[in-house]
């Protein structure tokens, strides 16, 4: 079949016109060879029927001759020319006979048969069959028994006739077989040349979108860089990346996400130019080529109209879909100077975008490079700190506000990069995230957060403590294996199961919140404490709330750092609410003894904050808890 038009801005590729040349003319060739053989083998034909018609002529005349032989002879010898001649007076008959003549042993004429009075006897024949094709006729002279010869002459016209007709007969057929042979090749190099464009379409078209795809692109920006620098011009590249397209696929099915692909380049493709290349490059990544592109304030322009009409929701099977795009842009040759580092530099933006927020364009900048080379040594590293032991954890107290004991410890991952030096977690943890380490990480914490805490257990340092907290990242929530792991773990370490707590940030949990539910129910079933940490940041309704079986909240330290004053309402709802959900309430983040107040006259259960203790080492929280440190010095000061 013909590929579909895809749009004007869709860039036919350079090399589907030479190959339908090339096609053309190889057909072209075979066509004339077919005819010179055709022409070949019939002029061979022709000549093998003119020996045959050849031969069979002399063999006649032989036949004739042997026939007259004996009764010429014989009136011969008699001297009986009246007889010689009655006998020659039947080739009349023969109308292919011209001429015959006996001659004498002494080669004189004897009796004479003419058809026409103008013919004349040949001066001195000789024996055999001779052929005079400029004359027109075969002449064969046959001695006779006892002396004399026989001539007979016959004329070459039926030969010419039957060689005349074999010959036209030769050229229809060879003409039909050409004409047949040309509707082949007509049929066969349209049938190859549709294969061809199919093959092209498969190439060059995003199957989806109908858009020029991967391919498609690197053959338009090589030929538009190629152009920017015979024209002393600039080509603009943007990149963009539709937010959150995963849900769609996760939630609608992936024929529902196809579908609002195609929604999404037809709006691109309606937005821009028709001098602009669109292109799909991945799953729900699009480039586009704006040339020329004078400066980066145009190619802000159309990133700004590309966000624009997208943000206009899409109705899709029932649904009002809202998409938006992170982008990124990148301008040729400023920014670099050839295609491949123009595409990842405009990738670099595009990142940076989702980082500061998604739904918004970046300009690519040189410092945007300097960050992407930094977070790949960070993942390459990180991958290796599990295998050489440069990860360990910290451990922060949680402390009672009625009774100053340490009640809980949250395990907080560090990391001392042995190229990098001492790792931000906030920077090192996002990476994990996005790279996927983060399950083999979040395994790691878990099992070495047990086995400390099983070692505390066995020397009777947790009596007082109610749990040892260790957070769940979203990745992990979402692994198959999960319950197994932590089974596996539990039981490998010996570490009581009431003991442990896992938290889970309220963003994750309301990612998908039945199948969280489940996962919830059958950790609480099988005796884990459970907590919903960054209570208040991500849009939990109370009906969701009431479905969770977890046992406590952790406010977020964002509520807390505004503590006293504009965090007041938002936190004192979050404590009342909890405790009406019979949940105990944790505030993190408490630096003041201000805070601390508020928060006890609040009702808040438990707080965690550098106002009592850092984050610290398992020796140095080890000789805490041996302490047995009273902390009711600070959980009673008064505001």
């Amino acid at each position: 079949m013909t590929p579909p038009a895809t749009g004007d801005n869709m860039m036919a590729s350079p090399t589907l016109p030479s190959a339908k040349m090339r096609g053309d003319r190889v057909a072209r060739f075979n066509l004339l060879a077919a005819a010179a053989l055709m022409m070949v083998t019939g002029v061979m034909l022709v000549l093998f029927q003119l020996h045959a018609l050849q031969g069979a002529l002399g063999r006649s005349l032989q036949v004739q001759a042997a026939m007259l032989a004996t009764p010429v002879a014989e009136a011969l010898r008699r001297q009986d020319r009246l007889a010689a001649e009655q006998l020659l007076a039947p080739l009349a008959a023969a109308p292919a006979i011209g001429q015959a003549l006996v001659y004498t042993p002494y080669g004189l004429p004897f009796a004479r048969f003419a058809r026409s009075g103008n013919d004349l006897a040949p001066a001195a024949p000789v024996h055999g069959v001779h052929f005079a094709w400029a004359d027109g006729n075969v002449t064969l002279l046959a001695r006779l028994p006892g002396g004399g010869a026989l001539l007979l002459r016959s004329s070459l016209a039926p030969l010419y006739r039957s060689l005349l007709q074999s010959a036209t007969f030769t050229a229809l057929v060879s003409l039909f077989a050409f004409c047949v042979a040309v509707l082949m090749v007509r049929r066969t190099r349209r049938a190859a040349q549709q294969a061809e464009n199919h093959l092209h379409y498969l190439a060059h078209v995003d199957s989806v979108t109908e858009l020029p795809n991967r391919h498609e692109f690197n053959e338009a920006m090589a030929y538009a860089l190629a152009r920017a620098d015979r024209q002393d011009s600039s080509v603009g590249l943007l990149l963009l990346d539709l937010d959150n397209f995963k849900i769609v696929n996760d939630t609608l099915g992936h024929h529902c996400g196809d579908h609002l692909l195609k929604l999404v380049a037809r709006r691109l493709v309606s937005v821009l130019r028709i001098t602009d290349v669109i292109c799909r490059i991945g799953g729900d990544e699009f480039v586009v080529i704006v040339e020329p592109a004078n400066d980066a304030s145009e190619m802000a322009c159309v990133a700004r109209k590309i966000l624009a009409v997208l943000a206009e929701p899409f109705a899709l099977d029932g649904h009002q879909l809202h998409v938006s795009a992170s982008i990124g842009v990148s301008l040729y040759p400023f920014d670099a100077r050839d295609g491949a580092t123009l595409t990842r530099n405009a990738d670099t933006a595009m990142y940076h975008a989702k980082h500061q927020g998604k739904n918004r364009y970046a300009v690519f900048k040189a410092d945007m490079e300097l960050r992407a080379q930094r977070r790949l040594r960070v993942e390459a590293n990180l991958r290796r700190a599990l295998q050489e032991q440069e990860l360990y954890l910290h451990y922060q107290p949680q402390i009672d506000l009625r009774s100053g004991r340490i009640v809980g410890v949250e395990a907080l991952l560090r990391w001392n990069c042995r190229e990098m030096g001492p790792m931000n977690p906030a920077e090192f943890i996002a990476v994990a995230e996005e790279s996927g380490v983060i399950v083999e990480l979040g395994r790691w914490v878990l099992h070495t957060a047990c086995r400390q805490a099983a070692t505390w257990c066995k020397a009777g340092l947790l009596d007082s403590l109610e749990h040892v907290a260790v957070n769940l990242s979203a990745s992990q929530v979402r692994e198959p294996g999960l319950m197994d792991d932590i089974r596996a773990i539990l039981h490998e370490t010996q570490l009581p199961r009431g003991l442990l707590e896992l938290e889970i940030t309220e963003g994750v949990m309301m990612d998908d919140v039945p199948a969280n539910v489940e996962l919830l129910r059958r950790l609480q079933e099988t005796g884990i404490h459970l907590s919903i940490d960054d209570f208040g940041t991500g849009y939990s309704s109370m009906s969701y709330l009431k479905r969770l079986p977890i046992d406590q909240l952790k406010i977020d330290r964002s509520f807390v750092h505004d503590l006293p004053g504009e965090g007041e309402a938002i936190v004192t709802a979050i404590i009342a609410m909890a405790h009406s959900l019979k949940l105990k309430v944790v505030a993190e983040g408490v630096e003041t003894p201000q805070q601390v107040e508020f928060l006890r006259r609040a009702g808040c259960d438990n707080v965690q904050g550098f106002y009592f203790a850092r984050p610290m080492t398992a020796a140095q929280l080890t000789a805490l808890l041996l302490e047995r440190r009273d902390w009711s010095s600070r959980t009673a000061v008064s505001a």
